[in-house]
């Protein structure tokens, strides 16, 4: 070939990268999480970012998601740590606004949800309002009703009111001998604080006779004083709303006391491995409603995605792998085009695909949205028995 031919040959090269389609573009979309990585509950955050990486990793094995120009999208994660504690959450929302990320995953915390969604813009477009336009949805904190505070907050969070009502009304049937319940709360958690509320008056609603409550802190370590108090009323039920650590904590304890009451219900966030594996022993039987079970393929599937980035599929990690597909889904449906330029325009494109949601599908089945940006999620009841949880009752299947 002579010199005038390489030329041409080196002009027609040109003109093929001149021309190449978008879609031969790779670009980085920047997801942030944020939780409690620290302190108490610092699991709830680690299995969370471990179900967002997960996703993640499966998402762009896949070949990524498909941005407005037709370039390919890998998702990139970035956990932050909040340390349940709302100063510093608010701290962390602020911080992610100012980074590239289109959208925030989080908090674990319903004190630190509570906080963070109040810094943002109350109603899009509302010009006098300088509060943060940026989308959060919520994996963790189950609160009832936070995701009103502000129309760039959304929640895949199950409705605790709903699943109470469910399982009272199933307790009254299955367990027609029990007659009285007793209460245990940890009273400084804004979510078991509120779940106690929802559990005892649905007891009541099903003709439980309350007979009393004992209150401890999320921090607390001893606890005879409280199940000393228990065992003086005899329930036929104890009801504990708490955490995984004083849940056992207090377990622990009424074995000691020999406190044996005919049926424990437990708190939605005491579903998981951490209660089975610090007292698996005095939480049999323990029952507790639950948005995740491994009871179909895709579930089973991701719960082995999580376990392998380190962490553990329980009704709220299970959330946050849920929401990084949801999240895949608007970004195609919406033209995303995560560039440094169009971070701003890329959030407003979020939040209007999120406020479109109304019905999304969730690893136990479909999960309608309410005109409040909350969730309503499938959900069965399950029992501690041996080192799992076993489902015992699915309201859906029962209908």
């Amino acid at each position: 070939m002579n010199i005038h031919g390489v030329k041409i040959l080196a002009a027609a090269l040109a003109g093929l990268v001149i021309a190449a389609p978008a879609y031969s573009v790779e670009r980085t979309v920047d997801v942030a999480g944020f939780g409690a990585k620290s302190g108490a509950i610092r699991l709830f955050g680690m299995n969370a970012e471990a179900a967002l990486n997960a996703a993640a990793d499966a998402i762009n094995a896949a070949g990524g998601v498909k941005l407005g120009d037709g370039a390919t999208g890998k998702i990139k994660v970035t956990y932050y740590d909040d340390r349940c504690n709302a100063e510093e959450g608010i701290s962390v929302v602020r911080r992610i606004a100012a980074t590239d990320a289109i959208i925030g995953v989080g908090p674990s915390c319903s004190n630190v949800a509570e906080s963070a969604f109040g810094i943002l813009q109350k109603k899009v477009g509302d010009a006098s309002d300088s509060g943060l336009q940026f989308p959060i949805f919520a994996d963790v904190a189950s609160k009832v009703g936070l995701a009103g505070i502000s129309e760039w907050s959304f929640r895949n969070v199950p409705n605790e009111l709903e699943m109470y009502k469910s399982l009272f009304g199933w307790v009254k049937q299955q367990y027609p001998d029990l007659k009285t319940l007793y209460g245990g709360v940890e009273v400084d958690f804004a979510h078991s604080k509120a779940t106690f509320g929802a559990m005892k008056g649905q007891a009541e609603a099903n003709g439980f006779n309350v007979l009393g409550t004992s209150e401890w802190l999320l921090n607390d370590t001893a606890f005879s004083n409280q199940v000393r108090d228990m065992r003086r009323a005899q329930p036929d039920i104890v009801a504990i709303s708490a955490h995984p650590i004083t849940t056992c904590g207090v377990l622990r304890e009424m074995e000691r006391q020999q406190v044996k009451p005919k049926l424990l219900i437990g708190l939605t966030s005491s579903s998981t491995l951490e209660t089975l594996k610090g007292c698996a022993k005095q939480a049999q039987g323990l029952l507790i409603p639950t948005g995740f079970a491994p009871i179909n393929n895709q579930a089973r599937t991701a719960a082995e995605q999580i376990a392998a980035k380190g962490g553990s599929a329980d009704l709220h990690s299970a959330a946050s792998y849920e929401i990084m597909f949801y999240l895949k889904d608007i970004i195609e449906s919406q033209g995303v085009m995560a560039k440094p330029e169009t971070v701003e325009e890329d959030r407003r494109k979020m939040r209007a695909g999120m406020a479109a949601l109304d019905e999304t599908r969730g690893l136990l089945g479909a999960v309608k949205r309410t005109a409040d940006r909350e969730a309503i999620k499938p959900f069965v009841f399950v029992q501690a028995r041996g080192d799992h949880w076993e489902m015992v009752h699915n309201p859906a299947v029962a209908k």
